[in-house]
């Protein structure tokens, strides 16, 4: 564990400058409730639902099916028959309803502050048509759940699925469970002259949205470009499920992945755990619990991209600097994470602005958590310094879980992070969570840790997860798709 640290590769961004572009919102647009208020149930799952399945209320479909596309919320089971007349008319309903929410949204655009695009972002105004489909699908959402025909959590999750796809060449695909866990694993079809790497790839999605269609273009890709056997996992999603649900079923997985490496052609002394946002918080949590562990092979490496590792200080440099700045805003982070912990985003106000955790707490986390180990070159963009809040006892009694590391990796006592496989962290300078992955890159490398760090120095929060999405790709998020690649070859 003594290795040199790999030397770090930055990225220039490409192309001239831009204008800046601004545009505000009206505040809780994108939320799916305001940040004092309970988010409305979601409708039951049907009778006989397995637990660990995500998207209660949408229709059945088995695991195994490899086609046909994923349906808007089902009425089967009892449902009032004027309600199924609704959902059966929610298609005409949707239509008629977009160009209202996307007038919505280029009203948004227009006219109202709040939201940024800042200079340097790989190809801004793709960027832009980005953030309109994102606005009106909320608008839109909105519509749905005060007419009662679905939750807007619903409905984002049915709108992110995306169209199936068909048949790879060069790919094995199969719907499976792990303990009781949905999983797609990804197999090369071409012959191998040995046993080939294993990845564990955990969505991203803020723990509420992502599934195994939305992902499927990105681990196709990963299982292809570096001959791996790729093993997609749909853990159980927030508010349905709250921590440690997504992280007891990613570590399930994982276990049973590694106790069955051989029906699969994998390498034991090559598996590595992987993950994008929410998956990098899981893919590091996961981590951690298994290091040290004698009864399972050892994880060969952890691949981090743009990954939310601690939810202690939503003020540092990143999060100032980017607040605004699409695909995830300051208020959005809080929001997840509380919707994570406990199912509502009460007290996100206390959280944002640092009240839910005690002096002595944040003196004892300030080793880890702080501005002062941000590089200097990360704040020339501008920094405010804060000054201290009041503690609120009541507010930390809600969310005192923050402090484990199961949920918030970057908290883990060195004993544990020096025990780390070797890393590779992503990060992208207009990403809210920028500074997460910086501050942990330098816990892993104060450990001994190795780690290969990849900063995009023009992107910007979820690039990665938009390749070859609905025309949405970016070139910069192609790049950091390649340097995980280039990365997993080397193991």
């Amino acid at each position: 564990m003594g290795a040199v640290p790999a030397p770090a590769r930055r990225e220039a961004a490409p192309g001239p400058s831009v204008p800046r572009y601004r545009a505000q919102v009206t505040p809780g647009l994108l939320e799916p409730r305001l940040p004092g208020r309970r988010l409305r149930p979601l409708r039951a799952a049907p009778p006989g639902r397995p637990h660990h399945d995500p998207c209660a209320g949408f229709a059945e479909r088995p695991h195994s099916a490899r086609d046909g596309a994923a349906a808007l919320p089902s009425t089967a089971g009892g449902a009032p028959r004027g309600r199924g007349r609704a959902m059966a008319l929610l298609p005409a309903l949707l239509l008629l309803l977009l160009p209202l929410a996307a007038l919505a949204a280029a009203a948004v655009l227009l006219g109202l502050p709040g939201y940024d695009i800042p200079p340097g972002v790989n190809q801004p105004a793709k960027l832009r048509l980005v953030l309109t489909v994102l606005l009106g699908t909320a608008a839109l959402g909105r519509i749905l759940e005060k007419t009662g025909l679905c939750s807007q959590i619903t409905f984002g999750r049915y709108v992110r699925q995306g169209r199936k796809l068909g048949l790879d060449p060069k790919l094995f695909i199969q719907d499976l469970q792990f303990n009781e866990v949905p999983v797609r694993v990804y197999q090369p079809k071409a012959t191998s002259d040995g046993p080939r790497r294993g990845i564990l790839f955990f969505h991203g999605g803020g723990w509420v949205f992502g599934s195994l269609d939305t992902y499927e273009k990105v681990c196709r890709y990963l299982s292809r470009e570096s001959d791996s056997v790729v093993v997609s996992v749909q853990y159980r999603l927030a508010p349905e499920h709250k921590y440690p649900a997504a992280y007891e079923d990613c570590l399930n997985a994982t276990q049973h992945f590694l106790q069955h490496l051989e029906h699969y052609g994998v390498d034991p002394a090559r598996v590595i755990v992987c993950g994008d946002s929410a998956g990098g918080n899981l893919a590091a949590a996961v981590s951690q619990t298994l290091a040290g562990r004698s009864d399972f092979p050892k994880l060969r490496a952890q691949i981090l991209i743009y990954p939310g590792l601690q939810a202690l200080d939503f003020n540092l440099p990143s999060y100032q600097q980017n607040r605004g700045v699409p695909l995830l805003f300051r208020e959005r982070a809080a929001f997840f994470a509380l919707l994570y912990l406990n199912g509502d985003a009460l007290h996100m106000q206390e959280v944002l602005e640092g009240s839910h955790i005690p002096p002595d707490l944040r003196l004892k986390y300030r080793k880890w958590v702080s501005p002062d180990n941000i590089p200097e070159e990360f704040k020339v963009r501008g920094v405010k310094p804060l000054g201290p809040t009041d503690f609120i006892a009541e507010v930390y009694e809600t969310v005192k879980r923050f402090c484990e590391p199961n949920l918030c990796p970057l908290l883990a006592e060195d004993s544990v992070v020096h025990q780390l496989p070797e890393s590779f962290i992503l990060t992208c300078e207009y990403d809210v969570l920028r500074d997460d992955g910086l501050l942990y890159k330098k816990r892993l490398e104060d450990n001994g840790v190795r780690v290969t760090w990849y900063h995009l120095e023009d992107g910007f929060h979820g690039i990665i997860s938009l390749y070859d999405y609905c025309g949405f790709s970016f070139p910069s998020g192609k790049r950091g798709l390649d340097s995980v690649v280039n990365f997993l070859k080397s193991l």
